[in-house]
């Protein structure tokens, strides 16, 4: 059994700057590497899981508050209500990483997408903001815009693409 708490990491940005396809691709990496990586998405807005048509969809149609289904492989539960990251990160206690999308205002390590000018507001917003990840047309404007490169600091900086370094530095940071 582990005694460290699992290591969070954060993917986060606007809507549209490639969050789910950098955690994606992070989530191959690691996996790749041997680790077990868990991943929990946040969404502002309703959502739909199960399909219609399916047992689970006709039981939660029935009026369940809560629904689960299970195989030798594969378990989901479905839950009419939110559920707090911090509880969400505690189920997943026995995997080796867990890479959050979203949930901007929580204080785990965070690594910034920035797709264009207006994104850098959220440096001033942000806390524990550990690395950012730019989108190659920001990169020139940001040379030329006067706060910037204050305002990125010391941050480290890395292309959105740069799989391999994101990768490199979220398993440095946690001496993965």
């Amino acid at each position: 059994m582990k005694s460290a708490p699992v290591p969070v990491f954060q993917i986060v940005g606007y809507k549209n700057t490639g969050k789910t396809h950098l955690v994606s691709r992070l989530t191959s990496y690691f996996t790749a590497k041997g680790l077990r990586v868990a991943v929990i998405k946040h969404d502002l807005h309703e959502f739909e899981m199960d399909k219609e048509g399916t047992d689970t969809y006709q039981h939660t149609a029935a009026g369940a508050a809560a629904v689960a289904i299970t195989s030798p492989t594969r378990t989901a539960v479905l839950e009419e209500k939110g559920t707090a990251l911090s509880d969400l990160i505690a189920r997943f206690a026995e995997y080796d990483l867990v890479l959050v999308e979203g949930f901007k205002q929580e204080a785990y390590p965070k690594l910034l997408i920035l797709r264009n000018e207006k994104d850098l507001q959220l440096l001033s917003e942000l806390t524990n903001v550990k690395k950012v990840a730019v989108w190659p047309e920001l990169i020139f404007d940001m040379e030329e815009q006067e706060n910037a490169p204050e305002l990125v600091g010391g941050l480290e900086r890395y292309d959105i693409d740069d799989t391999h370094g994101i990768a490199t530095a979220v398993s440095l940071h946690f001496s993965l």
